[in-house]
């Protein structure tokens, strides 16, 4: 999809803390990987949850909204300025949106007027222990509808346990690391003793 030329279309907002939170982000290596079951299987559940014909991860970036788990959709990312996650994230809450039709910020929205034709949304932020919102995981239809406090109470448990998620994985990406330098540093212990060793042996076969 390209830039957005329709002025009626409403654009998010940008927010104070971006730098901060695109940084955040970055630090958990997770943009452009492939998909993980753990993260797919939160997604399914959202739908389900939700009775939802799409359900997505949702991250965003810098200039675009890039999905780790997605269902019902075949596209991987959209641009971030017509993206409605964007504006979910600036809200502390669940962000609802029963029809975009009725909506002066959306009815114009390209995800409105064209596929996947989004007339309902419902998103709740990922927000990190800085108070840092990464994304959304959120549920979308292509009918208006209502979202319950029940359905909210449970999108917005799916968020802390995709947020839950990314920390672990974070954390075991971490600990790899750090086991992989021990390693490199034990094998490079190894070689100065070997050295040491060597040389050793060539004082103690000199003559006296």
């Amino acid at each position: 999809m390209g830039r957005v030329e329709d002025p009626t279309v409403a654009t998010p907002k940008p927010m104070e803390n971006e730098s901060a939170r695109i940084a955040a982000l970055y630090s958990y290596a997770i943009l452009d990987t492939e998909p993980e079951q753990a993260f797919d299987d939160l997604v399914l559940l959202a739908s389900f949850i939700s009775k939802t014909p799409i359900a997505l991860i949702s991250l965003v970036d810098e200039d675009r909204q890039w999905f780790k788990s997605k269902a019902g959709v075949s596209i991987s990312e959209t641009p971030r300025e017509i993206a409605f996650c964007a504006t979910a994230i600036q809200q502390p809450d669940v962000f609802v949106v029963p029809d975009t039709l009725n909506d002066e910020r959306f009815r114009n929205n390209p995800l409105v007027v064209s596929e996947p034709n989004v007339r309902f949304y419902a998103g709740a932020p990922l927000i990190d222990g800085e108070g840092n919102a990464l994304g959304t995981i959120c549920v979308i239809d292509r009918i208006p509808r209502e979202f319950g406090p029940d359905q909210q109470a449970a999108l917005k448990a799916l968020s802390r346990l995709v947020l839950a998620q990314l920390e672990f994985r974070r954390n075991l990406m971490l600990l790899k690391q750090a086991l992989n330098e021990r390693t490199k540093e034990e094998h490079e212990r190894q070689r100065e003793l070997i050295k040491v060793q060597e040389a050793l042996l060539r004082v103690t076969k000199l003559p006296l």
